[in-house]
């Protein structure tokens, strides 16, 4: 399956890995395809350069030795496609969609109030209940 990781996940698996976090990148990167967009790995990068400048460079080190393909947020993007309360989460999951992503894995609770045939929408702690065996 494809799987697009949001940007709280991502810092949490680069940033500050833990057990949980390590075996669900693992079990992406060992039965499926990993997707970031553009849009997700930009966010990463201006939240890490704010809140965490020391780690800049060691997340920049994991980006460059992580197999995933790398999707470009669309720069016209079709609104009203699905509402969201924090409209900087709009383009994480229309990407998701234009990109035929299988399951894209928020921490974020805007996220859980979506219902949506694809991609599954799902919490890292859910992902590993569900696909993790």
């Amino acid at each position: 399956m494809r799987i697009m990781l949001d940007t709280n996940v991502l810092i949490s698996a680069l940033l500050f890995s833990s057990q949980r976090m390590t075996t669900m990148m693992d079990c992406i990167f060992s039965k499926h395809e990993l997707i970031l967009s553009s849009y997700v790995v930009e966010e990463l990068k201006l939240v890490a350069k704010k809140k965490f400048p020391k780690k800049c460079h060691a997340m920049e080190a994991l980006l460059l030795t992580m197999n995933y393909e790398l999707v470009h947020t669309p720069e016209k993007i079709k609104e009203n496609l699905f509402y969201i309360r924090d409209v900087k989460d709009y383009p994480v999951l229309y990407t998701a969609i234009h990109e035929d992503v299988d399951i894209l894995i928020s921490g974020d609770k805007d996220f859980a109030e979506i219902y949506l045939e694809r991609p599954e929408i799902l919490t890292p702690a859910q992902f590993m209940e569900k696909y993790e065996k």
